[in-house]
Protein backbone atom coordinates (compact mmCIF):
# COMPACT_ATOMS: atom_id res chain seq x y z
CA UNK A 1 0.00 0.00 0.00
CA UNK A 2 2.87 2.46 0.41
CA UNK A 3 4.66 1.89 -3.04
CA UNK A 4 1.38 1.49 -4.97
CA UNK A 5 -1.71 4.13 -4.57
CA UNK A 6 -5.00 2.28 -3.98
CA UNK A 7 -6.41 3.28 -7.60
CA UNK A 8 -3.14 1.31 -8.91
CA UNK A 9 -3.61 -1.47 -7.06
CA UNK A 10 -6.93 -1.98 -7.76
CA UNK A 11 -6.18 -1.01 -11.45
CA UNK A 12 -3.78 -4.48 -11.08
CA UNK A 13 -7.04 -5.79 -9.90
CA UNK A 14 -8.70 -4.79 -13.09
CA UNK A 15 -5.93 -6.43 -14.99
CA UNK A 16 -5.45 -9.92 -14.29
CA UNK A 17 -9.76 -9.99 -13.82
CA UNK A 18 -9.89 -8.84 -17.72
CA UNK A 19 -6.95 -10.97 -19.07
CA UNK A 20 -8.67 -14.01 -17.67
CA UNK A 21 -12.41 -12.56 -18.91
CA UNK A 22 -10.76 -11.60 -22.47
CA UNK A 23 -9.17 -15.14 -22.58
CA UNK A 24 -12.36 -16.77 -21.78
CA UNK A 25 -13.99 -14.87 -24.35
CA UNK A 26 -12.16 -16.00 -27.45
CA UNK A 27 -10.82 -19.54 -25.73
CA UNK A 28 -13.87 -20.43 -24.19
CA UNK A 29 -16.60 -18.56 -26.64
CA UNK A 30 -18.16 -16.56 -23.79
CA UNK A 31 -20.43 -13.94 -25.25
CA UNK A 32 -23.74 -12.19 -24.51
CA UNK A 33 -25.10 -12.02 -28.00
CA UNK A 34 -23.49 -14.82 -29.37
CA UNK A 35 -25.57 -17.13 -26.86
CA UNK A 36 -28.90 -15.28 -27.49
CA UNK A 37 -28.01 -15.68 -31.06
CA UNK A 38 -27.23 -18.98 -30.91
CA UNK A 39 -29.59 -20.38 -28.67
CA UNK A 40 -32.62 -18.97 -30.61
CA UNK A 41 -31.65 -18.65 -33.90
CA UNK A 42 -29.03 -21.31 -34.47
CA UNK A 43 -30.39 -24.24 -32.35
CA UNK A 44 -27.29 -24.52 -30.47
CA UNK A 45 -27.34 -23.91 -26.82
CA UNK A 46 -23.79 -24.25 -26.00
CA UNK A 47 -23.02 -20.85 -25.90
CA UNK A 48 -25.70 -20.02 -23.22
CA UNK A 49 -25.74 -22.77 -20.94
CA UNK A 50 -22.22 -21.82 -20.28
CA UNK A 51 -23.81 -19.12 -18.65
CA UNK A 52 -24.98 -21.29 -16.15
CA UNK A 53 -21.40 -22.38 -15.60
CA UNK A 54 -19.96 -19.14 -15.37
CA UNK A 55 -23.10 -17.60 -12.51
CA UNK A 56 -22.70 -21.09 -10.98
CA UNK A 57 -19.48 -20.42 -10.40
CA UNK A 58 -19.64 -16.78 -9.63
CA UNK A 59 -22.66 -17.38 -7.10
CA UNK A 60 -20.94 -19.71 -4.67
CA UNK A 61 -17.40 -19.14 -5.33
CA UNK A 62 -18.65 -15.43 -4.38
CA UNK A 63 -20.85 -16.44 -0.94
CA UNK A 64 -18.32 -19.06 -0.27
CA UNK A 65 -15.46 -15.96 0.05
CA UNK A 66 -18.13 -13.70 2.06
CA UNK A 67 -18.34 -16.55 4.69
CA UNK A 68 -14.99 -16.90 4.97
CA UNK A 69 -14.93 -13.12 5.37
CA UNK A 70 -13.07 -12.59 2.29
CA UNK A 71 -15.79 -11.00 0.07
CA UNK A 72 -18.50 -8.32 0.83
CA UNK A 73 -20.89 -8.29 -1.71
CA UNK A 74 -23.54 -6.81 0.21
CA UNK A 75 -21.05 -3.56 0.11
CA UNK A 76 -21.27 -3.18 -4.02
CA UNK A 77 -23.53 -0.81 -5.55
CA UNK A 78 -26.20 -3.33 -6.36
CA UNK A 79 -26.96 -3.54 -3.01
CA UNK A 80 -26.41 0.00 -1.22
CA UNK A 81 -28.81 1.90 -4.09
CA UNK A 82 -32.17 1.45 -4.01
CA UNK A 83 -33.79 -0.87 -6.86
CA UNK A 84 -35.82 0.81 -9.04
CA UNK A 85 -37.26 -2.28 -11.17
CA UNK A 86 -38.82 0.30 -14.24
CA UNK A 87 -35.32 1.43 -14.08
CA UNK A 88 -34.02 -2.20 -14.51
CA UNK A 89 -36.58 -3.07 -17.05
CA UNK A 90 -36.39 0.04 -19.44
CA UNK A 91 -32.33 0.23 -19.42
CA UNK A 92 -32.43 -3.69 -19.89
CA UNK A 93 -34.59 -3.43 -22.75
CA UNK A 94 -32.54 -0.56 -24.50
CA UNK A 95 -29.32 -1.86 -23.64
CA UNK A 96 -30.46 -5.32 -25.20
CA UNK A 97 -31.73 -3.90 -28.53
CA UNK A 98 -28.94 -1.39 -28.92
CA UNK A 99 -26.71 -4.25 -28.27
CA UNK A 100 -28.60 -6.19 -31.43
CA UNK A 101 -27.67 -3.18 -33.47
CA UNK A 102 -24.31 -2.94 -32.54
CA UNK A 103 -23.68 -6.64 -32.89
CA UNK A 104 -21.50 -6.65 -29.41
CA UNK A 105 -22.16 -5.77 -25.93
CA UNK A 106 -19.19 -3.33 -24.24
CA UNK A 107 -17.64 -6.66 -23.24
CA UNK A 108 -17.91 -8.10 -26.20
CA UNK A 109 -17.21 -5.25 -28.46
CA UNK A 110 -13.78 -4.50 -26.75
CA UNK A 111 -13.01 -8.36 -27.16
CA UNK A 112 -13.26 -7.99 -31.00
CA UNK A 113 -11.26 -4.43 -30.88
CA UNK A 114 -8.48 -7.25 -29.33
CA UNK A 115 -9.05 -9.30 -32.24
CA UNK A 116 -8.35 -6.38 -34.66
CA UNK A 117 -11.86 -5.42 -35.40
CA UNK A 118 -11.52 -1.57 -35.68
CA UNK A 119 -15.86 -1.32 -36.43
CA UNK A 120 -15.64 -2.50 -32.26
CA UNK A 121 -13.52 0.69 -31.41
CA UNK A 122 -16.41 2.75 -32.87
CA UNK A 123 -18.28 1.00 -30.35
CA UNK A 124 -16.40 0.81 -27.40
CA UNK A 125 -15.95 4.69 -27.63
CA UNK A 126 -19.33 5.50 -28.35
CA UNK A 127 -20.97 3.48 -25.53
CA UNK A 128 -18.40 4.91 -23.17
CA UNK A 129 -19.08 8.54 -24.14
CA UNK A 130 -22.76 7.98 -24.14
CA UNK A 131 -22.39 6.36 -20.74
CA UNK A 132 -21.35 9.28 -19.33
CA UNK A 133 -23.81 11.51 -21.19
CA UNK A 134 -26.44 9.72 -19.04
CA UNK A 135 -24.22 9.46 -15.51
CA UNK A 136 -23.61 13.14 -15.81
CA UNK A 137 -23.73 15.22 -19.18
CA UNK A 138 -26.31 16.25 -20.83
CA UNK A 139 -29.03 13.67 -20.10
CA UNK A 140 -28.27 13.61 -16.71
CA UNK A 141 -31.19 16.10 -15.13
CA UNK A 142 -33.79 13.90 -16.96
CA UNK A 143 -32.33 10.50 -15.84
CA UNK A 144 -32.45 11.67 -12.43
CA UNK A 145 -36.19 13.19 -13.21
CA UNK A 146 -37.09 10.50 -13.85
CA UNK A 147 -34.85 7.45 -12.32
CA UNK A 148 -33.80 9.25 -9.33
CA UNK A 149 -31.55 6.81 -7.03
CA UNK A 150 -31.80 6.63 -3.69
CA UNK A 151 -29.55 5.10 -0.68
CA UNK A 152 -30.69 1.43 -0.18
CA UNK A 153 -32.77 1.32 3.09
CA UNK A 154 -33.40 -1.97 3.76
CA UNK A 155 -31.77 -5.69 2.01
CA UNK A 156 -31.46 -5.49 -2.27
CA UNK A 157 -30.73 -9.23 -2.12
CA UNK A 158 -32.33 -12.96 -2.45
CA UNK A 159 -30.09 -14.52 -0.05
CA UNK A 160 -30.81 -11.84 2.68
CA UNK A 161 -34.45 -12.20 1.98
CA UNK A 162 -34.34 -15.80 2.30
CA UNK A 163 -32.41 -15.57 5.32
CA UNK A 164 -34.67 -13.27 7.67
CA UNK A 165 -38.01 -15.35 5.89
CA UNK A 166 -36.99 -18.61 6.36
CA UNK A 167 -33.74 -19.39 8.71
CA UNK A 168 -31.46 -20.65 5.68
CA UNK A 169 -28.16 -19.48 6.00
CA UNK A 170 -27.35 -17.13 3.27
CA UNK A 171 -24.18 -19.79 1.66
CA UNK A 172 -26.72 -22.52 2.14
CA UNK A 173 -29.23 -20.07 -0.28
CA UNK A 174 -25.92 -19.65 -2.72
CA UNK A 175 -25.29 -22.77 -2.86
CA UNK A 176 -28.28 -24.01 -3.52
CA UNK A 177 -28.89 -21.78 -6.52
CA UNK A 178 -25.48 -22.01 -7.68
CA UNK A 179 -25.78 -26.01 -7.81
CA UNK A 180 -28.99 -26.05 -10.12
CA UNK A 181 -27.14 -22.81 -12.40
CA UNK A 182 -24.61 -25.58 -13.17
CA UNK A 183 -26.67 -28.44 -13.24
CA UNK A 184 -29.03 -26.82 -15.92
CA UNK A 185 -25.34 -25.93 -18.17
CA UNK A 186 -24.20 -29.57 -17.49
CA UNK A 187 -27.91 -31.07 -18.57
CA UNK A 188 -27.07 -30.12 -21.61
CA UNK A 189 -24.71 -32.96 -23.64
CA UNK A 190 -23.17 -31.25 -25.97
CA UNK A 191 -21.66 -28.40 -23.35
CA UNK A 192 -20.18 -31.33 -21.46
CA UNK A 193 -18.53 -32.43 -24.82
CA UNK A 194 -16.93 -29.09 -24.62
CA UNK A 195 -14.52 -29.24 -21.83
CA UNK A 196 -12.23 -26.80 -22.71
CA UNK A 197 -15.40 -24.12 -22.91
CA UNK A 198 -16.59 -25.15 -19.47
CA UNK A 199 -12.69 -24.62 -17.90
CA UNK A 200 -13.29 -21.15 -19.45
CA UNK A 201 -16.21 -20.93 -18.12
CA UNK A 202 -14.95 -21.96 -14.64
CA UNK A 203 -12.38 -19.64 -15.38
CA UNK A 204 -14.68 -16.32 -15.91
CA UNK A 205 -16.86 -17.20 -12.64
CA UNK A 206 -13.77 -17.33 -11.09
CA UNK A 207 -12.48 -13.86 -11.73
CA UNK A 208 -15.56 -12.27 -10.52
CA UNK A 209 -15.20 -13.43 -7.35
CA UNK A 210 -11.92 -12.58 -7.14
CA UNK A 211 -12.50 -9.02 -7.99
CA UNK A 212 -14.94 -8.91 -5.91
CA UNK A 213 -12.98 -10.14 -2.55
CA UNK A 214 -9.90 -8.19 -4.08
CA UNK A 215 -11.68 -5.27 -3.73
CA UNK A 216 -13.42 -6.34 -0.46
CA UNK A 217 -9.45 -6.58 0.75
CA UNK A 218 -8.90 -3.09 -0.87
CA UNK A 219 -11.70 -0.88 0.32
CA UNK A 220 -10.77 -2.08 3.84
CA UNK A 221 -7.15 -1.38 3.88
CA UNK A 222 -7.89 1.64 1.86
CA UNK A 223 -10.40 2.77 4.22
CA UNK A 224 -13.11 3.35 1.93
CA UNK A 225 -11.37 4.77 -1.05
CA UNK A 226 -11.97 2.01 -3.55
CA UNK A 227 -15.14 0.38 -3.38
CA UNK A 228 -16.05 -3.07 -3.44
CA UNK A 229 -16.73 -3.53 -7.38
CA UNK A 230 -17.07 -6.67 -10.19
CA UNK A 231 -16.47 -6.29 -13.75
CA UNK A 232 -19.09 -4.11 -16.07
CA UNK A 233 -17.98 -2.57 -19.23
CA UNK A 234 -20.71 0.62 -19.41
CA UNK A 235 -19.31 3.52 -17.01
CA UNK A 236 -16.45 2.21 -16.85
CA UNK A 237 -15.68 2.18 -20.70
CA UNK A 238 -16.36 6.08 -20.19
CA UNK A 239 -14.04 6.51 -17.18
CA UNK A 240 -11.41 4.88 -19.24
CA UNK A 241 -11.71 6.78 -22.23
CA UNK A 242 -11.45 10.12 -19.69
CA UNK A 243 -8.51 8.76 -18.10
CA UNK A 244 -6.39 8.18 -21.20
CA UNK A 245 -7.10 11.41 -22.71
CA UNK A 246 -6.65 13.70 -19.28
CA UNK A 247 -5.26 11.02 -16.37
CA UNK A 248 -8.08 12.16 -14.43
CA UNK A 249 -11.98 10.76 -14.29
CA UNK A 250 -11.42 9.65 -10.83
CA UNK A 251 -7.36 8.45 -11.59
CA UNK A 252 -6.57 5.27 -12.43
CA UNK A 253 -8.54 2.56 -11.24
CA UNK A 254 -10.17 -0.92 -11.61
CA UNK A 255 -12.36 0.12 -14.78
CA UNK A 256 -9.04 1.30 -15.95
CA UNK A 257 -7.51 -2.14 -15.30
CA UNK A 258 -10.20 -4.36 -16.83
CA UNK A 259 -10.18 -2.41 -19.91
CA UNK A 260 -6.80 -2.88 -20.48
CA UNK A 261 -6.70 -6.54 -19.22
CA UNK A 262 -9.63 -7.77 -21.66
CA UNK A 263 -7.97 -6.10 -24.57
CA UNK A 264 -4.91 -7.51 -23.62
CA UNK A 265 -6.41 -11.56 -23.06
CA UNK A 266 -8.43 -11.31 -26.43
CA UNK A 267 -5.55 -10.30 -28.06
CA UNK A 268 -3.10 -13.41 -26.63
CA UNK A 269 -6.53 -15.28 -27.23
CA UNK A 270 -6.83 -14.37 -31.03
CA UNK A 271 -3.31 -14.98 -31.37
CA UNK A 272 -3.26 -18.62 -30.01
CA UNK A 273 -6.21 -19.20 -32.08
CA UNK A 274 -5.02 -17.84 -35.22
CA UNK A 275 -7.97 -15.16 -35.26
CA UNK A 276 -6.19 -12.00 -35.48
CA UNK A 277 -7.10 -10.17 -38.62
CA UNK A 278 -7.19 -6.60 -39.33
CA UNK A 279 -11.33 -5.51 -39.97
CA UNK A 280 -12.93 -2.47 -40.99
CA UNK A 281 -16.58 -1.01 -41.70
CA UNK A 282 -17.12 -0.84 -45.63
CA UNK A 283 -21.01 -0.54 -45.24
CA UNK A 284 -21.75 3.49 -43.72
CA UNK A 285 -25.44 1.88 -42.98
CA UNK A 286 -23.73 -1.15 -40.82
CA UNK A 287 -21.51 1.63 -38.91
CA UNK A 288 -24.88 3.61 -38.70
CA UNK A 289 -26.34 1.05 -37.10
CA UNK A 290 -23.38 -0.07 -34.51
CA UNK A 291 -22.88 3.91 -33.85
CA UNK A 292 -26.81 4.07 -33.03
CA UNK A 293 -26.78 1.02 -31.28
CA UNK A 294 -23.53 1.54 -29.11
CA UNK A 295 -25.19 5.15 -27.84
CA UNK A 296 -28.65 2.90 -26.89
CA UNK A 297 -26.66 0.72 -24.73
CA UNK A 298 -24.61 3.43 -23.00
CA UNK A 299 -27.96 5.06 -22.39
CA UNK A 300 -29.57 2.04 -20.99
CA UNK A 301 -26.37 0.30 -19.26
CA UNK A 302 -26.32 3.57 -17.15
CA UNK A 303 -29.95 3.05 -16.37
CA UNK A 304 -29.85 -0.27 -15.52
CA UNK A 305 -26.60 0.62 -13.58
CA UNK A 306 -25.10 -2.50 -15.53
CA UNK A 307 -24.61 -4.49 -18.60
CA UNK A 308 -24.70 -7.72 -19.53
CA UNK A 309 -21.83 -8.55 -17.71
CA UNK A 310 -22.36 -5.73 -14.95
CA UNK A 311 -26.13 -6.61 -13.80
CA UNK A 312 -25.70 -10.45 -15.85
CA UNK A 313 -23.17 -11.21 -13.51
CA UNK A 314 -21.15 -9.14 -11.32
CA UNK A 315 -24.84 -8.18 -9.72
CA UNK A 316 -25.63 -12.06 -10.26
CA UNK A 317 -23.21 -13.17 -8.24
CA UNK A 318 -24.23 -10.95 -5.59
CA UNK A 319 -27.93 -12.03 -5.84
CA UNK A 320 -28.70 -8.20 -6.30
CA UNK A 321 -33.09 -8.09 -6.53
CA UNK A 322 -31.78 -6.21 -9.82
CA UNK A 323 -30.16 -8.74 -11.65
CA UNK A 324 -32.14 -11.60 -13.06
CA UNK A 325 -35.21 -8.66 -14.29
CA UNK A 326 -32.27 -6.60 -15.69
CA UNK A 327 -30.56 -9.98 -17.37
CA UNK A 328 -34.32 -10.88 -18.27
CA UNK A 329 -35.00 -7.23 -20.34
CA UNK A 330 -31.12 -7.93 -22.25
CA UNK A 331 -32.23 -10.33 -23.73
CA UNK A 332 -35.59 -9.61 -25.04
CA UNK A 333 -34.51 -6.41 -26.22
CA UNK A 334 -31.20 -8.46 -27.99
CA UNK A 335 -34.16 -10.83 -28.98
CA UNK A 336 -35.88 -7.86 -30.30
CA UNK A 337 -33.55 -6.28 -32.44
CA UNK A 338 -32.00 -9.58 -33.74
CA UNK A 339 -35.89 -10.29 -34.89
CA UNK A 340 -35.52 -6.97 -36.69
CA UNK A 341 -32.32 -7.76 -38.03
CA UNK A 342 -33.12 -10.89 -39.40
CA UNK A 343 -36.72 -11.15 -40.10
CA UNK A 344 -37.79 -7.35 -40.54
CA UNK A 345 -40.76 -7.87 -38.09
CA UNK A 346 -42.21 -9.70 -40.49
CA UNK A 347 -44.40 -12.90 -39.72
CA UNK A 348 -42.04 -15.99 -39.81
Amino acid sequence: MDALSPGSIAALIGLLTGLVLGLSARLGNFCTLGAIETAFFGDDQRRLRLWGIVLGVAIGGTYLAASLGLAAPEESFYHTIAWNPVASIVGGLVFGYGMAMAGNCGFGALVRFGGGDLRSLVVVVVLGIFSFVTLSGPLAPLREAVFPQTGATGPQGFAQLAEAATGIPRLVFALAISAAAILWALSHAPLRAERVQIAWGVAAGLSVVFCLSATTWLADASLGAVSVEGPSFTAPLGRTIIWFMTSSGGGINLSVGIVAGVLAGAFAGSIRRGMFRWEACEDPRELGRQVSGAALMGIGGTLALGCSIGQGVTAMATLAYSAPLTLAAIVAGGLLGLRQLIHGFQPE
